[in-house]
C-alpha cells in the first residue's frame, strides 16, 4: 500500500510508511505535522491529509476487492482467469466493471428472458444460427411467438454486451478523450437569465471547467437545463460489433440490433452517469478546495487585538444595534440607532455618545442591508473625534452566530440582533476565535458549497479550521470552549470541560495543569499541550511552541547560549553554537532531529510569534466612499473579499464589491487566480467601469501595475 500512496502523491516510501503508522497510531494531524517531521520527512498538514485520503481509498478498494471475490466465488462463477482480474483491478470502475454480470439484479427484460429458457436461442444468434428457425420450440406464456422468443434472444445479449468489462472500459475510455458535454435549455424552462450562457453550451469532458460543471448540475436540479453526454455512437457501436458479431446472415442482421439496443438502453445512459459522476467528483473537489484556500486566509487575517471596539450590526427598519467590547472581547455595552425617517439625524449623537464614554479605538460596521448608511453616519461622528476609524466587516453568518446555542450559551439575555454586533465587532479584534463559532458554510468565501458533496466539504472545511488554529496556538487561560475544541485532540466535550476547571480553580498556571482536567490522558496531554499557551505562568516554555517533550533540550540550548528567552541576542548566540556543532551535539543527546531541532531554536529566539503578524491589517478607514464618486481610471486600494475561478470580488470601500476578472489580474495569461490573490489581500485597483443600475464595478489589478 505504502509504495501505491507514494507513487500516486510523489511521495518516498518511507515519508509514507512513517505517516501512515503515525495516523494509525491515533495521533492528530497538527500534531504529526509540528511535531513528528523527522518520521514523515517534513511532510507539512496537506501532504499528510493527502496520505490519510488515499490510504482509506485503498482500504475501501481492498475492502470491496474481497467482498466481490466472495460473492463471484459463492455463485460458483469465480474462474481463475476472472480471479486474476479482479485481484490486478487498480480501480474501483474497472472492479466495478469485472463484477457487473455477476451483480445481482433486479428483474430486468434479460433476466425474465433467461428465467424463462431463452438463453439457448441467444448462444444461436451468437454462434451465426438464424434464431428465428429455433423460436417456435422456446415459446411459453410469457413469449407466446417467435417474435417475442427472439427479442428475449436479444435482450440477454443486450445485457451480456453492456456487462462486459472490456467493453465497457474501452466506451468510457473513448468517450472521456472525445465526448462532449452538451448542454441547453430544458423544453417548458422560464429562462433564468443567470443560465443564458448554458442554453446552447458544448464542451469536451477533458477541457470543461469545474464552475462549469457545478453551473450546469445546478440548472438541471433546478429544472432550467438538460444536459448529456454527446459521442461519435455510430463509431463506438461499430466497434463492438467488431467485437461480439462473428457470423453472416440474419443471425449477423439481429445481432446488431441487440447490440444497438443494449448500447442506447443500458450502456451509454450508464456511462453517461459514470462519466458526469466524475467530472462532477472532481469539480466537487475542486469547489471544496477553492473554499478551503479562500476559509484559511480569511481565519488567518490579522487581529487588532486588546482594542475597545464598537461593532455596529447595520438594519434599516428595526434600526441598527451596536455592542461595545473590551480588550478582551467582553461585552461592556449596548445602543441603537436609526438610519431612516427624520430620526437618522440623532444616529452620529448616538454613534459618538458610546465611542465617547468607553472610549472606543476602533468602529466595525457589518457589510448588511443599510452598510451605507450606517458608514456615512459613522463617518459624520467620528469627524468630531481623533484618532478614531473604522472598518467595514464581512457580516456573512452572523446571523448563524446569532441564534446559535453558542450565542446562547454566551450571551442568553441578549437580544438575537444584538449579538450579531458583538460578532461583528469581534470579528475585526480577532477573526480566528470569533469565526470559529460559525459554520464555516455560511461565511461566504466559496463557490456552489451547497450544490457539493456536503459530508466531503464539512471534512474539508473542519481540516482547514483544526490547521490555522493549531498554527497560530490558543490561549489556553482566555480561550473560548469554541476555539478550544479546534485544538488537536481536544474537541467539544473536553474544551467545555478546560473551560470548566478554569472557572472553578482559576487560571492555569502551567501547561502540566492541564493532566488535572478530567478526560485528558497522557495521550491527549501528548497531542494538544504543545498547541495551547501561556502568558506569564511558571514555565516561561509554555508560551512557545515548543512541545513539553523538548522542554528539557530547549532550557539545555538557553544555558549553552547564556541568553535569555526571547533575548535579541539569541539568534546570533545560537547560530555560534551551530557553527561549533554543539548544536547538533545537544540535539542527538536529547534524541531529538534536525527538523526539530530548528522548530526548537526558532521558538526560543521568537516565543510568541503569531504568523498572522505578516500579513496585511484591516483596512481602516474614516470617510465614506460612493458609487457616484467613482470614475473610470481612479486608482483605489481595495481588499480581496473572495476568490473564484474566473476572479476576484474586491472591496474598495463602496457598498458593492467590484470585480477583477482573471484577464485583469496580470499582463500575462493567469490559468488560476488562487496563484495571484488570496483573501484578506490589500490590492491597488483601477476602476474600469461602473454600472450603477446593475451595481457592477469592473476592476483592473494589471493596469495598475
Amino acid at each position: 500500500m505504502e509504495k501505491r500512496i507514494a507513487e500516486s502523491l510523489g511521495l518516498s516510501v518511507s515519508q509514507v510508511r512513517g505517516t501512515v503508522k503515525l495516523l494509525d497510531d491515533g495521533n492528530t494531524v497538527p500534531f504529526i505535522a509540528r511535531y513528528r517531521k523527522e518520521q514523515t520527512g517534513n511532510l507539512d498538514e496537506v501532504q499528510i491529509r493527502d496520505v490519510a485520503s488515499k490510504a482509506d481509498e485503498i482500504r475501501q478498494l481492498e475492502d470491496r476487492r474481497e467482498t466481490i471475490l466472495r460473492s463471484v466465488e459463492e455463485q460458483g462463477e469465480l474462474t481463475g482467469e476472472l480471479k486474476k482480474q479482479i485481484l490486478k483491478a487498480a480501480t474501483l470502475a474497472r472492479l466495478e466493471d469485472l463484477y457487473a454480470p455477476y451483480r445481482p439484479k433486479r428483474l430486468t427484460r434479460g433476466r425474465k428472458a433467461r428465467e424463462a429458457g431463452l438463453e439457448p436461442v441467444a448462444r444461436a444468434i451468437e454462434e451465426g444460427r438464424d434464431p428465428y428457425s429455433l423460436a417456435p420450440e422456446f415459446r411459453c406464456e410469457e413469449f407466446a411467438d417467435e417474435q417475442a422468443v427472439v427479442d428475449g434472444a436479444k435482450d440477454i445479449l443486450a445485457e451480456e454486451m453492456a456487462d462486459d468489462a472490456e467493453i465497457r472500459e474501452y466506451v468510457r475510455d473513448q468517450a472521456r478523450r472525445k465526448g462532449q458535454l452538451r448542454c441547453r435549455k430544458r423544453r417548458g424552462a422560464e429562462g433564468d437569465k443567470k443560465y443564458e450562457m448554458y442554453t446552447e453550451f458544448s464542451a469536451p469532458l477533458r477541457r470543461i471547467k469545474p464552475h462549469q460543471v457545478l453551473a450546469i448540475r445546478r440548472g438541471e436540479q433546478e429544472k432550467e437545463l438538460s444536459a448529456g453526454l454527446d459521442v461519435d455512437d455510430e463509431r463506438l457501436i461499430a466497434w463492438i460489433c467488431k467485437q461480439r458479431i462473428h457470423s453472416g446472415g440474419r443471425a449477423r442482421q439481429v445481432h446488431r440490433e441487440a447490440i444497438e439496443d443494449g448500447y442506447s438502453r443500458l450502456l451509454h445512459p450508464s456511462i453517461e452517469r459514470d462519466l458526469r459522476r466524475e467530472l462532477e467528483d472532481v469539480a466537487d473537489e475542486h469547489a471544496i478546495d477553492v473554499f478551503a484556500v479562500n476559509l484559511k486566509n480569511l481565519l488567518l487575517q490579522p487581529p487588532m487585538p486588546r482594542r475597545v471596539i464598537l461593532g455596529i450590526d447595520p438594519g434599516m427598519r428595526t434600526g441598527c444595534k451596536m455592542a461595545v467590547i473590551g480588550p478582551t472581547g467582553q461585552l461592556l455595552d449596548t445602543g441603537h440607532f436609526y438610519i431612516h425617517d427624520g430620526r437618522k439625524r440623532e444616529a452620529p449623537d448616538q454613534i459618538l455618545k458610546l465611542v465617547r464614554q468607553y472610549d472606543a479605538e476602533l468602529v466595525a460596521i457589518g457589510n448588511g442591508t443599510g452598510s451605507r448608511e450606517t458608514e456615512s453616519a459613522v463617518a459624520s461622528a467620528l469627524r468630531s473625534v481623533d484618532g478614531v476609524q473604522y472598518a467595514v466587516i464581512d457580516e456573512a453568518g452572523a446571523s448563524v452566530y446569532s441564534a446559535s446555542d453558542v450565542a446562547r450559551r454566551e450571551f442568553p439575555d441578549l437580544d438575537v440582533s444584538v449579538r450579531g454586533a458583538v460578532s461583528i465587532a469581534r470579528r475585526l479584534q480577532d477573526p480566528l476565535a470569533e469565526l470559529v463559532k460559525i459554520d464555516p458554510k455560511s461565511i461566504g468565501v466559496g463557490m456552489y458549497q451547497h450544490d457539493v458533496n456536503q459530508v466531503a466539504l464539512q471534512q474539508s472545511l473542519e481540516a482547514v479550521i483544526e490547521d490555522v488554529v493549531n498554527s497560530v496556538g490558543v490561549d489556553l487561560n482566555s480561550a473560548s470552549d469554541s476555539l478550544l475544541a479546534q485544538v488537536a485532540g481536544v474537541g467539544p466535550t473536553l474544551a467545555r470541560r478546560i473551560v470548566g476547571h478554569r472557572d472553578r480553580k482559576g487560571p492555569f498556571s502551567s501547561r502540566q495543569e492541564l493532566e488535572d482536567v478530567s478526560g485528558i490522558g497522557a495521550k491527549t496531554f501528548e497531542q494538544c499541550a504543545g498547541f495551547l499557551r501561556i502568558r506569564k505562568g511558571k514555565e516561561p516554555l509554555d508560551n512557545t511552541s515548543i512541545h513539553p517533550e523538548s522542554y528539557e533540550l530547549a532550557r539545555a540550548l538557553l544555558d549553552e547560549a547564556r541568553v535569555p528567552l526571547g533575548d535579541r541576542g539569541l539568534e546570533a548566540a545560537l547560530r555560534n553554537l551551530r557553527k561549533r556543532g554543539r548544536l547538533q551535539a545537544m540535539a542527538e543527546e536529547h534524541g531529538v532531529g534536525e527538523l526539530t531541532l530548528a522548530d526548537i531554536c526558532d521558538a526560543l529566539v521568537e516565543p510568541g510569534r503569531d504568523p498572522r503578524d505578516e500579513l496585511d491589517p484591516p483596512k481602516l478607514r474614516s470617510d465614506v466612499l460612493t458609487m457616484k464618486d467613482l470614475r473610470e481610471g481612479m486608482r483605489l486600494e481595495g481588499t480581496v473579499r473572495n476568490v473564484v475561478d474566473f476572479g476576484a470580488f474586491v472591496d474598495i470601500g463602496v457598498k458593492q464589491d467590484g470585480l477583477v476578472h482573471v484577464s485583469e489580474m496580470a499582463d500575462r495569461f493567469v490559468k488560476n487566480p488562487y496563484d495571484e490573490v488570496s483573501v484578506g489581500d490589500r490590492i491597488e485597483v483601477m476602476i474600469l467601469s461602473v454600472d450603477a443600475d446593475r451595481g457592477r464595478i469592473g476592476l483592473s489589478m494589471k493596469a495598475v501595475q
